[in-house]
């Protein structure tokens, strides 16, 4: 065996697998299209993410956290929901846990840069950069992937990291529902003029959806979705004109926005394997799940199946066999509790997103007073809350 873990994709969900195992003698290769170069210091991407209290302590204890700059975190103290042009807005607030948060924002490209960072000296990992995976396949005694390049390598277990539209879990015939939707989102920082006070707002308007991401400052990320080629033709506007569009879209509830860097798109589309482990291989990050962004979970589930993995990985690891990291029994236990911790998830953001966005008056009408009768559910309220946190 050339290695003992073999993980394809090197971004988030792969750099926090091999993280996990840094305290480990198993030898982990991540083979990553990307060059390096991305690696080490990855593009401004747009994408703000929405890390729970979990997800925090979960980089604090690969070593990521402490390179990402404090003044770099934007609290999220609250969160709305807003509906067509009604005034009512369903709030959700810590839950009384102690915490004065719902969670924090971080841009996507520092919270790669800083797993990169943490995993960059780890004596038991390979980085394999700017190599594409021609073929790859397991049986009883290994994993085999072969690269572009002709180089063959060999594992004891393989685990896919290579986005929804994973190589790794067609090459395995590992089958997912895929739902293309024929909409796009937009990501772009705004500056504004009126104070966000912490608070995110989820706009489910008629005809658009968007959301407003509170940052440093008088600053926001503003994400805009509409069919793809509505989408396309706004990001193709200038810096001012598209500010205005912004503005005008959010009826300038933060007041006149200027826009910072550039427009950012995005497809959606929604994906979820229907395994997330095979005979000596396993899915995690967006190649398991590829969340839409409606309940900012996405990269927090990521996150929770790389360390689920990992530490099942770990303790096995521990108990002496060194083949024991690619038992049925493992796999098994893991993809279990990453089901459990997913599918309810997945399947209320995707009804959430299927009412709210349907225009049908019948539609309308039931989430108008779905959100009425939710504020009259403390309880319920609560429970939300404590999704969002994750504590």
């Amino acid at each position: 065996m050339t290695h003992d873990l073999i993980i394809v994709g090197g971004g988030p969900a792969g750099l926090a697998l091999a993280a996990a195992l840094a305290d480990t003698a198993l030898r982990i290769a991540i083979v990553e299209r990307q060059p390096l170069e991305t690696l080490i210091e990855p593009a401004v991407d747009g994408r703000e993410i929405a890390l729970t209290h979990r997800s925090v302590r979960a980089l604090q204890t690969l070593g990521a956290w402490g390179w990402i700059d404090p003044r770099q975190v934007s609290p999220l103290r609250e969160a709305r929901v807003l509906n067509g042009g009604s005034p009512f807005a369903l709030s959700f607030g810590a839950d009384g846990s102690g915490e004065d948060r719902l969670g924090c924002l971080v841009s996507n490209h520092r919270i790669r840069r800083a797993l990169f960072a943490a995993c960059e000296a780890q004596g038991n990992l390979e980085i394999l950069a700017g190599q594409a995976v021609s073929a790859l396949g397991t049986d009883r005694e290994r994993a085999e992937v072969e690269l572009a390049d002709g180089t063959r390598l060999t594992g004891r277990l393989l685990v896919g990291a290579d986005s929804r539209f994973s190589f790794v879990r067609e090459e395995l015939g590992i089958g997912a529902q895929v739902n293309r939707t024929g909409r796009a989102m937009m990501v772009c920082r705004m500056a504004h003029d009126l104070d966000h006070e912490g608070v995110a707002t989820e706009w489910f308007d008629h005809g658009q959806t968007i959301a407003m991401l509170p940052l440093g400052g008088r600053e926001s990320s503003a994400v805009l979705t509409l069919a793809a080629p509505e989408i396309e033709r706004l990001a193709a506007l200038d810096a001012d004109r598209l500010a205005a569009e912004i503005t005008r879209r959010y009826e300038g509830r933060l007041g006149r926005m200027s826009l910072i860097g550039k427009a950012h798109v995005y497809p959606l589309a929604t994906t979820y394997a229907r395994h997330f482990a095979a005979r000596r291989a396993a899915l995690i990050g967006d190649a398991a799940v590829g969340m839409h962004p409606v309940t900012a979970h996405g990269f927090n589930l990521g996150l929770a199946s790389a360390c689920t993995l990992g530490r099942l990985m770990a303790e096995a690891h521990r108990g002496g066999r060194s083949d024991a990291i690619a038992s049925s029994l493992l796999l098994r236990r893991y993809e279990a509790a990453h089901r459990l911790a997913s599918r309810p998830i997945y399947t209320a953001t995707n009804m959430i997103v299927g009412l709210y966005t349907a225009e049908r008056p019948a539609a309308r009408a039931a989430r108008h007073l779905g959100l009425r009768a939710a504020a009259r559910i403390p309880l319920l309220s609560r429970n939300v809350s404590r999704m969002l946190m994750q504590t």
